[in-house]
């Protein structure tokens, strides 16, 4: 047994010395704390080689941040224990040892709280166990409660407190829960900060297990920075830092815990540092001479050339600043492209006749630069720049921009003014002048530029005229156009009007009543004093001019009344040299009150004039309608009796048969209208002759036999009459075309009775005369006309 082993509650020197000498439990950081109650055990109790195995670490007695924990007793002899992680228990370990005062009557030992008969065992000696590895990461403090009963199972010792400390040995290493990266600005100072690491031990950071050390390792770059061991900062330890030469460095860290010590363990992490830009590089420019081309013609705020600089610094940080010499800046200007380089940019517009070619020192610097610049001495700040003008065929050049002549209206004016144009090129070409708008009342003089007036302006229509000239230059060159504004002057031109607001008399206004005022205007913009008159005397009434534009109309002489049967008026003359007008103004006679104001009023006849074109207009729209009613009377007319004829005429059929179309014997009588027939007997529709006078159709017409003209048929040659017909119909132009022919007029030869047809019955072939049924009136005159006497010669349709 060791000399620790041995170790009594009374002996504290020997305790602080044993702690020394265990490495393994670490436990220097509680020599400040006051023990509380002395922990002894009993080496008598023990056997010997338990004693040997397990005693040591429950002999410390020690006192921590945790709160004192007060025995209900004062016959318990212990407080605090402590075992040592992560060690291996292949069997229980022994820990500790519970004692009392009265030790002797002790038979059982009950344990409560944290691990109570599970993690933690004690025996019927009272002596401590731990069943299995403990981890302070895991858990670093168990409270628990003890209690002592007899051999009768009766209580000798109330519950009792105490803590069981986890003690911390270095089984994890050091973690960077992160990746890092900082920043530095160029020419930094020393001991700037950039960053700051931090590893993470799981272990007791109040012990040497969680003590960590930072260190850079030859690893990474430890040329320009450096690290503060304890807190992890990482700090420039050069002040000429410079992005340009290197714009970013990797250093590589190391955490070792057990406070650096070649036991402890240890992790690296790596942390990319920038150098951040300032403007320490003056802007150069990268030629000493630039050469450049510009035509005469070019638009003016537009970029001539580039002037290229070289700038080391970012872009941000480039802020060049050119300055242009006398008279130079007012030709030329500098503007900076998108990647601040020097747009040479046009001012004025150039002219290669006038100077050809231009030369020039540019000189450029920076504001805001950090002194001195790194590129002081090789840094080019002053350039030539020689710009050499093109020549171009230029369009002839107006003399002046815009030009404006005035013109008095109603008046032709053959020189109104010139418009001028000339060829600012060397050649100096003849120019010709035209105007675009074909219809412009202003010509020009297409070789002199002359404007004259070709038709007379009126500035009541348009007040000004606007047009384009173009100047070309000869024979076919270039063109211009100009634009030119003729004002058309005002000119007394126009006459005066009346203007006046309603005027009505009153029923009881006196002699001198003013009962309105009338104006007049004029569309002339000058400045007229018209003069008022009466161009016709009036009994009732007077005009007075009141010498301002205005006159007053007053009562001669009163009693007018509503019942008066006449409407009263004046014509008021208007005199605006050289013009004038009458007006005839009505006036109303109307019922007043006090205050003259009207209640009831009488119109007054409006007597306006009506112009001849007026006139000629009603004229023309009476006599239209008049011969309109005209032709509708004679067309009713005219229908009127051509029903009337058709009414007396005969209306003769045997069977009509319709083109294309099968005949359906004697039924077809009952299917057709039989005023058709009437219709084209009168009209001769169906059969127009080049006389014009109305005739039978052809098929619609059937003639009685004559003996001289058709023999033939009188002998019974059916045959021959039958093409007699077909060849009249073959031969008559004016006769409709039939596919079928219908012959009514023949029996045959073969019957004994002969024909029964009507239209071959005549008064010769029969006893009986017809003529009587001409008495019995019109609607039996046309079968009087059928079967009466005919003469010889007689051809009747139908």
């Amino acid at each position: 047994m060791s000399k620790c082993e041995r170790v009594t509650g009374e002996n504290l020197e020997c305790v602080c010395h044993c702690i020394k000498m265990m490495a393994c439990l670490q436990l220097w950081t509680v020599a400040f704390v006051t023990l509380a109650v002395s922990l002894t055990v009993a080496g008598e109790s023990v056997p010997p080689a338990a004693a040997a195995e397990h005693l040591g670490p429950a002999q410390i007695v020690r006192k921590e941040s945790h709160p004192v924990l007060s025995r209900q007793k004062r016959d318990w002899l212990w407080n605090i224990y402590s075992v040592e992680e992560e060690r291996p228990t292949p069997v229980p370990f022994k820990f500790g040892e519970l004692r009392s005062s009265q030790e002797s009557q002790v038979k059982r030992f009950a344990l409560e709280g944290e691990g109570a008969n599970s993690i933690f065992t004690v025996n019927a000696a009272g002596h401590l166990f731990v069943t299995k590895p403990l981890d302070r990461e895991e858990k670093s403090v168990y409270h628990l409660t003890a209690r002592i009963y007899d051999g009768n199972n009766r209580l000798i010792e109330d519950s009792g407190e105490f803590v069981i400390l986890v003690l911390d040995i270095n089984d994890n290493i050091p973690i960077f829960p992160q990746i890092y990266n900082g920043s530095i600005m160029e020419r930094s100072k020393i001991g700037t900060q950039v960053v700051q690491v931090t590893a993470i031990d799981a272990d007791d950071t109040n012990t040497a297990n969680g003590a960590l050390k930072y260190t850079l390792t030859q690893a990474g770059d430890r040329s320009a920075f450096e690290i503060n061991s304890m807190t992890g900062m990482i700090t420039s330890r050069l002040d000429s830092l410079d992005r340009e030469t290197r714009s970013q460095y990797v250093v590589v860290v190391q955490a070792q815990d057990m406070r650096g010590m070649v036991t402890g363990n240890t992790a690296t992490t790596s942390v990319t540092i920038t150098i951040g830009d300032i403007n320490d590089n003056i802007a150069s420019f990268t030629r000493r001479v630039y050469e450049l081309q510009v035509p005469e013609n070019h638009k003016l705020n537009e970029k001539v050339g580039i002037l290229e600089l070289l700038d080391r610094d970012e872009l941000q940080n480039k802020e060049p600043i050119f300055t242009i010499p006398q008279p130079f800046n007012s030709l030329f200007d500098i503007e900076h492209s998108p990647r601040k380089d020097g747009n040479l940019m046009l001012k004025q517009a150039l002219d290669y006749e006038t100077k050809s070619s231009y030369s020039f020192n540019l000189h450029v610097r920076e504001d805001n630069l950090q002194s001195p610049a790194d590129n002081k001495d090789s840094a080019i700040t002053k350039a030539q720049v020689n710009i050499r003008v093109l020549d171009i065929d230029e369009p002839p050049l107006f003399s002046k921009p815009v030009y404006s002549f005035n013109v008095l209206e109603e008046m032709i004016m053959s020189n109104i003014g010139v418009v001028t144009a000339k060829d600012p090129d060397k050649e100096n070409k003849s120019i010709r002048y035209s105007i675009q708008n074909k219809d412009c009342p202003i010509g020009i003089n297409p070789i002199t530029g002359q404007l004259s007036t070709l038709r007379k302006l009126d500035r009541e229509l348009e007040a000004t005229h606007r047009f384009q000239v173009k100047a070309q230059e000869q024979p076919s060159g270039l063109e211009s156009f100009v634009n030119v504004d003729i004002l058309v002057g005002d000119i007394n031109d126009n006459e005066p009007e009346l203007d006046a607001d309603e005027i009505y008399v009153c029923e009881n206004d006196m002699a001198g009543t003013v009962i309105g005022t009338v104006r007049a205007t004029d569309k002339d913009i000058q400045r007229t004093d018209f003069s008022f008159y009466l161009d016709k005397p009036s009994a009732n009434f007077s005009l007075v001019d009141n010498r301002n534009n205005t006159a007053d109309i007053k009562v001669i002489q009163g009693k007018f009344s509503l019942d008066d049967p006449w409407d009263y008026s004046l014509d008021v003359g208007i005199n605006d040299p050289p013009k004038k007008s009458v007006t005839r103004l009505p006036i109303k006679v109307c019922r007043c009150d006090a205050r003259r104001v009207h209640t009831q009023c009488k119109a007054a006849a409006q007597r306006m004039g009506v112009s001849v074109h007026a006139l000629i207009a009603i004229l023309l729209c009476i006599l239209t309608i008049l011969v309109i009613v005209i032709l509708i009377v004679m067309r009713k007319r005219y229908q009127k009796n051509s029903l009337a004829l058709m009414k007396n005429s005969s209306e003769i059929h045997e069977q009509l048969v319709t083109y294309d179309e099968e005949g359906g014997g004697e039924m077809d009588t009952n299917g057709y209208d039989v005023s058709i027939l009437t219709s084209a007997r009168h009209d001769g529709s169906m059969l127009r002759h080049p006389d014009h006078h109305p005739h039978p159709a052809l098929y619609a017409m059937v003639q009685k036999p004559h003996p001289q003209s058709s023999p033939a048929a009188c002998n019974g040659d059916m045959a021959v009459m039958i093409e007699a017909k077909k060849d009249e119909a073959d031969h008559d132009r004016d006769g409709i075309p039939y596919d079928t022919l219908h012959i009514y007029g023949y029996e045959g030869p073969e019957s004994l009775a002969g024909s029964l047809s009507s239209l071959q019955s005549s008064s010769t072939g029969s006893n009986v005369d017809y003529d009587f049924l001409n008495d019995w009136g019109p609607r039996f005159r046309p079968l009087a006309e059928l079967y009466g006497v005919d003469g010889p010669d007689c051809y009747h349709p139908y």
